[in-house]
């Protein structure tokens, strides 16, 4: 019997145990923490300095604080991500939450908060914690991957709606949704909005998502070619997504079968900004490394072609019939 110790108090523990004895972890499902990065401020300036007055600028060189979200990283085994502010935003709006349900799976969810809205950041965190609840709990209790992607989007939408205010209808807390539920056998991907998802395998490289924009909608109704959407002022434009005024009963869905060896990555349009068609990702991502590395990768791509928005890779490991 493989003993091992327990992530939360390092007390020993067996690979048979389902929770440990000393803490009571739930020893099956490892996941990234509840609301995101660590909630206290960096306790240091770039500068070096340690006092900040009470606005949060530095008393040595002047700078603003730091937010624990202008660079986050998340590492579990065969899965892990990176989210970025950027260079030209203020904030990092995106939010990320994965886990890993031992002998089931993986599950991954990418939000982006939309910049119009008010108090974006905590609908795209709101969104992600709440999503990754449903999928991991759907893992462990082996319920279709498609109906717990529904089941996700559903309560995160609830969720986020939730957050508005009754006098600001207009500037209601929304954001973009992409995840993941991948099995030894399967991946089924759910979205909505236009973070994206991207299989990369041996054979190439594939886009697994359509972005819900309006002028996606008009390529797809041929008002619009793909190359005058790209320059078109409606290329942003969400025709779904998730908040207050969504509409949002079900998120669009694809699952395929996991056969060979490969990666899924799932991201938000700071990354894809810059790679849009698979080619293009395929070119730009790094061979033979972990997924931690290929997530920090593909942000410094983003980040050296002009890093204009908020930037969040997640990378899964696809095994190829021997488990996520």
């Amino acid at each position: 019997m493989t003993m091992e110790s327990c992530p939360e108090c390092a007390s020993p523990v067996t690979s048979q145990d389902r929770f440990c004895e000393a803490c009571g972890r739930n020893l099956r499902v490892q996941r990234t923490p509840v609301g995101g990065p660590a909630a206290q401020w960096p306790p240091m300036c770039a500068c070096g300095g340690e006092e900040f007055d009470a606005e949060g600028f530095c008393e040595a060189c002047g700078r603003a604080r730091p937010s624990a979200r202008d660079r986050v990283e998340f590492v579990l085994p065969a899965v892990a991500g990176v989210s970025d502010r950027g260079k030209r935003r203020r904030r990092n709006e995106d939010s990320m939450a994965f886990g890993r349900v031992r002998g089931r799976g993986v599950a991954v969810v990418v939000c982006d908060g939309v910049a119009s809205s008010e108090r974006a950041e905590r609908a795209s965190q709101t969104a992600v914690d709440t999503a990754a609840d449903v999928l991991l709990t759907g893992l462990q209790s082996g319920t279709d991957a498609e109906k717990s992607t529904g089941d996700a989007v559903v309560a995160a939408n609830d969720a986020v709606s939730r957050l508005a205010r009754p006098e600001a209808a207009e500037v209601a807390p929304s954001c973009t949704f992409v995840s993941a539920v991948v099995t030894d056998e399967s991946a089924t991907v759910g979205w909505v909005g236009d973070s994206r998802a991207y299989l990369v395998a041996a054979g190439g490289a594939a886009r697994l998502t359509t972005d819900d924009t309006w002028a996606a909608q008009l390529v797809a109704e041929g008002v619009l070619t793909e190359e005058e959407a790209l320059t078109d002022r409606r290329a942003h434009v969400l025709s779904r997504w998730l908040g207050a005024d969504s509409g949002i009963e079900a998120p669009q869905t694809v699952t395929f079968r996991v056969e060979t060896a490969g990666l899924l990555v799932l991201c938000s349009d700071g990354l894809w900004n810059y790679v849009p068609e698979p080619e293009d990702l395929l070119e730009v991502l790094p061979r033979g490394l972990p997924p931690v590395e290929v997530a920090r990768e593909l942000v410094d791509v983003a980040l050296k072609a002009g890093g204009h928005d908020n930037i969040t890779v997640v990378v899964v490991q696809l095994r190829g019939g021997h488990g996520a």
